[in-house]
């Protein structure tokens, strides 16, 4: 505290604020952050350590440490975020083999686990061992018949239902926002909206074990989408640890930026499609600085991954593949034909799920979350069951749609008829024509398509940790290795066509149908996200072949297109409106031509601006006037009668202000002045304390004219990250624009609600 002299018989001024205390520059739960004013504090921040650290040998090593905290935390968030996913990689796998039958000498062995190191198991019935045992074995040791297939069919259903229960309990009772994908919530985060709890610690252990348990119980959703989130909670605790990113909201976005990155590098086992997937379609502000230290938290975490080895092939998925033959020119129509397919299916899907979401929110639906999660699951045991390309996990039947058919494959897909004078290397296998196992598959494949499609519809959305990565991957793979065998048959037996002639020749290896399953998930995958660069590269870090960009290129944007077509918003941005958060998207157009005094706050007919005078109003007006009003900040102006603009001062800091002021500074009553000038006001003989407060001013707030054209307003709230803009005219307040203004703005032009736009 300061002596700020003697003035008119009032005693000992104190600007208290001369200190820093408790809580000041933090915001409120579900408020903006003011991007500028946390870039400016940094500055200084980093300005005062520059300075400090040629003082002395300590306070220079403290400035090394400062400067490498960001690296550290980097560092901590890839190793948590690479154990995470290897631990939650391993648990699934047990998980999802335990509803078919459990290893008897290990119980925490899965299928294959026990059947590999078991010494009985032959190479031709591998997936048969003593060492397992499915569950009608086990109980009623029998393993044919009616009686063991409706036993194995009850308790397929009951350990599903026993999976999404516990998860969906867990959920409710301790960590409610740890449902859904998270990544709506994260791009809203990193927009600068504060949701308080969203990536807490118990966010991070409720989401982590539910979303063992609900990929296991075999319902059709993804862990990819959750584990951002995941990655991203990884994030907010270690940047706990350092003031440099606790005490700054800006710069803990910068980590959630890289976390995100993380996220996705330990998902798909791609980290530089991570850092695309962080640049393209999550992050808001994403510097340079950013980007390398993404690039590194991505690195580390892939490596960890990798070290853990879950999957027990020395990839970082379970879906790596490896083609031998080439893609031909001819192909392009088919893979583009998928494009298509993949950009109806996004639209499709995006329609009709906010329309399910829609009315889970607005119905009595959304009051009994639990029940709707074990009805879906209930539907998803009973039909997925009988067909063994539903009954499998998901990622499973992602990597057999991607595999191409070598000697040594046993699945129905690779059931062609032989030539018995075939002599070819095992990598080379000619195309030949479809035995009755392919055309069993292909039906098989038709009837899981319609039900993947259906069932997708209603499981995103609900009240457990659910990704859309590998469903709508499961979607595109399905509808391509269709497509595929397609080609390949029409290939084989019609090989004179003109399309044909130049490059397939009889006893050649000319079609990939497994090519066209990886074509077909990016395509959907691009469908629904609208991703495009980091689709492509996440996709081909996933095959391991640059050979194959062209067609993953030609489908994703094909995609892209055609959904674009019938609407812009991605999956994500449609959740984002749909939940009012207040989210100003980077890629929306604003075109219409209104200015800043069509949207500017108080309209004509309104009560006019609520705003605080510098040096006449009481310490008692100011807390009336924070008690009556709702607003996060109040303009300061010189008198209400001139309304020259001061400067603009924060009501939460205002409060804090008053606060501390009443409990450390005496002589401050109801009746005191509070001035914001630099010199405190002339006041009569013995009055009160007066307050000074120019501490918490902003004495240089983003101020635009009243005829400034409402696109560059949008255009400065984007591009700046403000939280409310002052109109003014020659110097003179005439109102103010916030962020939810330009929100509501842009949705009233859309001919959509603008009420729509308030967070709930």
């Amino acid at each position: 505290m300061v002596n700020a002299g003697d003035m008119n018989g009032s005693g000992n001024l104190m600007d208290f604020l001369d200190e820093p205390f408790p809580d000041v520059g933090t915001y409120e739960d579900f408020h903006t952050i003011d991007w500028l004013r946390e870039k400016s504090r940094d500055t200084d921040r980093h300005r005062k350590i520059t300075s400090k650290s040629k003082e002395s040998i300590w306070e220079f090593i403290k400035s090394l440490l400062d400067a490498w905290s960001g690296w550290v935390v980097m560092l901590l968030i890839g190793l948590l975020a690479g154990t995470l996913a290897g631990v939650i990689d391993l648990a699934v796998d047990w998980m999802t083999d335990l509803k078919e039958g459990v290893c008897l000498f290990a119980f925490w062995y899965s299928h294959e686990q026990c059947c590999w190191t078991s010494n009985e198991t032959t190479f031709d019935d591998r997936d048969k061992c003593p060492r397992w045992q499915k569950w009608s074995e086990l109980l009623v040791s029998q393993s044919e018949g009616a009686s063991a297939y409706i036993l194995n069919y009850f308790l397929y259903i009951m350990w599903a239902l026993c999976f999404a229960f516990l998860a969906v309990s867990l959920v409710r009772v301790f960590a409610p926002y740890a449902c859904g994908s998270g990544i709506p919530e994260i791009k809203t985060i990193l927009s600068g909206f504060i949701i308080r709890g969203y990536l807490g610690k118990w966010t991070l252990l409720i989401k982590t074990v539910t979303l063992v348990l609900v990929v296991s119980s075999g319902l059709s959703l993804g862990k990819e989408g959750p584990l951002v989130h995941v990655a991203c909670c990884c994030g907010n605790f270690f940047s706990s640890l350092f003031s440099k990113y606790s005490k700054n909201e800006g710069k803990r976005r910068e980590v959630l930026s890289a976390a995100a990155a993380a996220g996705v590098s330990v998902a798909f086992g791609a980290p530089i499609g991570g850092v695309l997937f962080s640049l393209e379609e999550v992050s808001y502000y994403f510097p340079l600085k950013t980007l390398w230290r993404s690039f590194f938290a991505a690195l580390v975490a892939a490596f960890t991954l990798r070290s853990i080895n879950p999957f027990g092939n020395s990839r970082l998925v379970l879906f790596y593949v490896e083609y031998h033959t080439p893609w031909y020119m001819a192909e392009l129509f088919p893979f583009i034909l998928l494009g298509v397919f993949g950009g109806l299916w996004g639209t499709l899907f995006i329609r009709c799920n906010i329309a399910w979401c829609r009315r889970r929110k607005t119905t009595k639906l959304g009051k009994y979350p639990v029940l709707e999660v074990i009805v879906i699951t209930a539907i998803t045991a009973v039909i997925a069951y009988p067909n063994p390309y539903t009954r499998r996990s998901t990622s499973e039947l992602i990597s057999e749609l991607f595999n191409d058919c070598g000697a040594l494959e046993s699945s129905q897909l690779c059931d062609y008829i032989n030539d018995p004078n075939m002599t070819r290397p095992v990598d080379d296998i000619p195309d030949r024509p479809a035995g009755p196992g392919v055309y069993t598959a292909m039906w098989q494949l038709a009837l899981a398509l319609v039900f993947k499609i259906v069932i997708t519809i209603f499981t995103f959305g609900m009240k457990i940790p659910s990704g859309l990565f590998i469903p709508s991957m499961a979607v595109g793979a399905m509808a391509g290795r269709m497509v595929g065998i397609g080609v390949e048959q029409l290939a084989y037996h019609h090989h004179d066509w003109i399309i044909f002639r130049n490059w397939c020749r009889p006893g050649a290896d000319c079609v990939t149908p497994g090519l066209y399953a990886m074509v077909g998930a990016a395509a959907c995958l691009g469908g629904v996200t609208r991703m495009t660069v980091s689709l492509v590269v996440i996709m081909f870090e996933l095959t391991g072949g640059l050979e194959y960009i062209v067609p993953l290129m030609a489908a994703a944007v094909t995609s892209k297109w055609v959904a674009d077509a019938f609407g812009k918003e991605g999956i994500y941005e449609a959740h984002i409106h749909l939940n009012g958060y207040p989210f100003l998207d980077v890629k929306d157009e604003f075109t219409h031509r209104t200015l800043a005094t069509d949207v500017m706050r108080p309209r004509r007919g309104e009560a006019p601006l609520s705003v605080l005078t510098q040096d006449s109003m009481t310490v008692e007006d100011v807390e009336t006037l924070i008690k009556e009003t709702d607003y996060n900040g109040f303009p300061v102006v010189v008198s209400k009668d001139s309304e020259r603009l001061i400067g603009f001062a924060q009501r939460r800091e205002l409060i804090l202000a008053i606060k501390n002021a009443r409990q450390r500074q005496d002589g401050v009553v109801s009746n005191s002045i509070v001035y914001f000038t630099e010199d405190p006001p002339e006041l009569p003989p013995n009055s009160p304390h007066p307050l000074k407060l120019r501490r918490i001013l902003n004495l240089s707030p983003f101020t635009v004219t009243d005829h400034t054209p409402m696109e560059t307003v949008v255009d400065i709230f984007r591009k700046l990250g403000l939280r409310q803009c002052l109109v003014t005219r020659s110097g003179r307040l005439l109102g103010i624009i916030t962020k939810k203004d330009v929100l509501r703005h842009m949705a009233q032009m859309a001919n959509q609600d603008p009420e729509s736009i308030m967070f709930n």
